[in-house]
């Protein structure tokens, strides 16, 4: 479609933002611009939401996200929690993962289907003031140097959207990806799986676990409220009834229970691919049009929420003018790495459930029961089965030292109480959780906090960057509008004499600094705003 064409077509609408798809990725991305300030326009090809989606997993990582937007009772509300992991194989446990350790206050999974997940993010839209055009396809564009002029088809006629940014998180087959070019590499997955909802009658054990089976037919078991089980399996054949399939490994460890109440018995194929790109010029992608992995992790879903919430923030200040263009490739440098990680996760996760030789598997298995005993080998595990072990240590926009829990590029811990000037205690990761990044100082010599804190909300307060400040002093009696911060605490946190943190508005550090703060705040604000390197 040329320029000329999209000039004479019915319509004509213009935004700042056209999202295209609006599974969770897309809801999330939309609301999340709104929330920002920036028009946003949301389509999906589908006629209406779907009823049912086999992924059920939300990792700690993406209810933490969820706090930070307001809507996280709902989900815990609609979910039910899976405590642990337990893995077996050949009639044995090989070891019991225990998510409580992982370092956030949400100690745990969420079992929930994701249509409810897509509900509850369609409700956070709508509170923002948005909503989902359906029974919409984006079928061209036109890219230019001020944006795109997109193509929609909708009701049996084509409508012209002008946007100044378009970003396509339209999932496996994705249009946007494929009329701008980008390539999706890496591969199929051979062995196919196949789902199905069910109680266990006869189930003794508890229903907060997770539960995998890795014998020859591997399957695995996921909480759902109601005390429902979400199946995964690998079939025996492409004609195998999934139910006898699935019973004839659980019967190895529980003969009494047998699956009835079956529902959405469903058979499917997974890929492990990444787009060579996640920006082409005006365009950008995001979720599984930019990256798949295999399911048997349940990072998929949740990769693709932490990719909205990344760009979100980012692309809100370039449509607002306060940060260069260029700072768009920050995302592609922090969120490509991020999804490399998980496909190469769940490659191994797919290479150790093919096995079929004897030896190979018992090899296999005493290395799981060996890693899973080990106890720092087991928190590694359990940190990157939350999903907290994403840093941006080497990202283009975060300056300072990146080493320890406050370091550049780092997650601001969760689980880090203060308490206000007012006398009320609260989390330090809630008092972040803004459109903008909130400033943090922290210090141990009262004399320098003070002078610090006196010059640094004026400082702040100068760019739109920054949409709040605190300060915590690790002693008492300090003097009005400083907090409390534990000794305990700042000793954890590395915290020595002084120490400035700029906080992003997804709960990543962006600069840390231990000398020279307001210097440092600065350096950081030119560096978002012009996205050069900080080396």
């Amino acid at each position: 479609m040329t320029d000329s064409d999209c000039a004479t077509a019915a319509g004509g609408d213009h935004t700042a933002v056209l999202v295209v798809g609006a599974g969770p990725t897309g809801l999330l991305l939309a609301a999340e611009l709104r929330r920002h300030g920036v028009a946003c326009r949301l389509i999906d090809a589908r006629p209406a939401p779907q009823h049912w989606d086999r992924a059920t997993v939300v990792h700690p990582r993406s209810l933490e996200l969820f706090e930070s937007l307001g809507v996280v009772e709902r989900f815990l509300a609609a979910g039910t929690p899976q405590r642990a992991v337990q893995v077996h194989s050949g009639g044995q446990l090989l070891g019991v993962m225990d998510l409580a350790s992982c370092g956030s206050v949400y100690g745990y999974n969420l079992g929930l289907s994701e249509e409810v997940t897509e509900s509850i993010l369609t409700e956070y839209l709508r509170r923002q003031g948005g909503d989902v055009q359906r029974d919409a396809r984006l079928v061209g564009f036109a890219a230019h140097a001020g944006g795109v002029r997109a193509e929609i088809a909708r009701d049996g006629r084509r409508e012209v959207v002008a946007a100044e940014w378009m970003v396509g998180c339209d999932g496996l087959h994705s249009p946007t990806r494929e009329l701008s070019g980008i390539g999706f590499d890496g591969h199929d997955i051979g062995r196919p799986w196949a789902v199905f909802d069910a109680t266990l009658q006869g189930w003794s054990a508890r229903y907060d676990v997770t539960f995998a089976y890795l014998d020859a037919l591997p399957v695995i078991l996921t909480a759902l409220p109601g005390r429902r089980w979400r199946v995964y399996l690998r079939p025996s054949t492409p004609q195998s009834d999934l139910v006898a399939d699935a019973a004839a490994t659980l019967r190895r460890y529980a003969p009494q229970v047998s699956f009835t109440a079956v529902e959405n018995p469903t058979r499917f194929h997974c890929h492990t691919r990444v787009a060579t790109r996640f920006r082409a010029g005006r365009v950008l992608l995001a979720g599984d049009a930019a990256h798949l992995c295999s399911p048997a992790e349940g990072h998929g879903m949740n990769c693709g929420l932490q990719d909205a919430f990344n760009l979100a923030w980012k692309l809100a200040l370039v449509c607002r003018g306060a940060a260069d263009a260029c700072l768009l490739d920050s995302y592609e440098a922090e969120r490509r790495p991020a999804a490399e990680l998980v496909m190469r996760s769940g490659d191994a996760v797919e290479a150790a459930q093919a096995l079929t030789d004897p030896a190979a598997r018992a090899a296999r298995d005493r290395t799981m029961r060996a890693t899973l005993a080990d106890p720092a080998a087991r928190h590694h595990e359990v940190v990157a089965e939350a999903e907290l072990n994403v840093s941006y240590g080497g990202s283009p926009i975060v300056c300072g030292a990146a080493d320890g829990p406050l370091g550049a590029g780092q997650r601001l811990p969760d689980t880090i109480d203060v308490r206000l000037p007012s006398g009320a205690t609260e989390r330090l990761h809630r008092l972040a959780h803004r459109a903008g990044h909130t400033v943090l100082l922290l210090g141990r010599d009262p004399a320098v906090l003070r002078a610090a804190w006196a010059a640094l909300p004026a400082r702040a307060a100068a760019s739109p960057l920054f949409a709040a400040a605190f300060a915590f002093a690790a002693t008492a009696g300090e003097a009005d509008g400083i907090g409390q911060l534990a000794p305990a605490a700042a000793a954890r946190l590395g915290v020595a004499d002084l120490c400035l943190v700029a906080v992003r508005p997804d709960g990543y550090i962006g600069a840390r600094a231990d000398r020279d703060p307001l210097g440092a705040l600065e350096r950081y604000r030119g560096l978002v705003a012009s996205a050069r390197s900080a080396a």
